[in-house]
């Protein structure tokens, strides 16, 4: 799972959602989305943009966490025209 920081790191500079979004030219609703860790993608852009306006490293803007149940190999799951099922071995 990946975890992002932007919520700490906004409250730790006492910065608001609106003022990165001027400061880094990234859309209000898509750091909407990255502090709400609603985003789907990220966009290497992006993170540049932001680790420079917040003047922090991408370790502590995001982080990966082990998932509890995996989600590649055996477990991989497939979606196809909105339903989704196990993949199973050949």
């Amino acid at each position: 799972m990946v975890r992002i920081h932007l919520s700490r790191l906004l409250g730790e500079k006492r910065m608001t959602q609106k003022q990165l979004s001027m400061l880094t030219g990234i859309r209000q609703n898509t750091i909407n989305e990255w502090y709400h860790e609603m985003t789907v993608s990220l966009k290497v852009e992006h993170i540049d943009r932001i680790c420079e306006v917040l003047k922090c490293s991408i370790d502590e803007l995001i982080e990966v966490v082990p998932n509890k149940m995996p989600k590649t190999g055996k477990h991989l799951i497939i979606e196809e025209h909105g339903k989704r099922k196990l993949k199973r071995e050949m």
